[in-house]
């Protein structure tokens, strides 16, 4: 992935993510649970099988997990304990009555030297049932576009659309590194780099194996 690519990801994650975080320090993140609910929501409202909003404590430098010692919910009257997983995603209920009492998420790191960062992932990663072929590729790539957009929100993609990065397909993170005998696809290391086409939409070519995939995101082309 070049330059660009990062420059742009980078700034969209800046834009989506610029409400969520009220406090963080070197200990632990204070962050309002609204935030969350507003990008569940957008998930919750779209027709997506596959595209998923995801979140996760990384290192600024590494951007590597950070792992979680423990996490909490908290509410004026409850508390409530926060589900995440050994990769540091924060696994947060759709839950309304959490945002009309205006829950914080409270995340404590367990190395408290970590320099942590919350960060956003568009992505799918369950897909079970689902063959790794160019036609489910092309509706992979399809739900990730139109849950992007729809998370920019109104006044980006339709006011300001030319703020918006292009995206050229789906990165493809595979468990183990992959050769694929194809110049059109890009592996670096263990993500390859598919520019999905019009028509791959109908096209049945397999493409390996769906148990060595381990999520697929957005192909970031500027």
């Amino acid at each position: 992935m070049n330059k660009g690519i990062l420059n742009s990801t980078k700034a969209l994650s800046l834009l989506l993510l610029s409400t969520l975080a009220l406090n963080v320090n070197a200990k632990e993140f204070v962050m309002s649970y609204d935030g969350f609910y507003d990008r569940l929501k957008v998930v919750n409202k779209g027709d997506f099988q596959y595209a998923r909003v995801n979140f996760y404590i990384s290192d600024i430098a590494s951007n590597e997990a950070c792992a979680i010692k423990n996490g909490t919910i908290l509410t004026e009257n409850n508390e409530y304990p926060l589900n995440f997983t050994d990769k540091a995603q924060l696994l947060l209920p759709f839950d309304k009555q959490l945002d009309s009492d205006k829950a914080v998420i409270v995340v404590e790191p367990q190395n408290p030297n970590h320099d942590c960062q919350l960060k956003l992932q568009i992505e799918a990663n369950e897909l079970e049932g689902l063959s790794l072929t160019k036609q489910s590729l092309y509706t992979i790539n399809q739900e990730l576009d139109e849950l992007l957009t729809d998370l920019s929100g109104f006044f980006v993609s339709k006011l300001m659309w030319f703020l918006l990065p292009e995206q050229k397909g789906v990165a493809v993170t595979f468990k183990t590194p992959l050769n694929l005998n194809d110049n059109s696809i890009k592996c670096e290391k263990s993500v390859c780099y598919f520019a999905v086409e019009d028509n791959w939409e109908d096209d049945s070519t397999s493409l390996g194996n769906i148990s060595n995939v381990v999520k697929v995101t957005p192909w970031i082309a500027k």
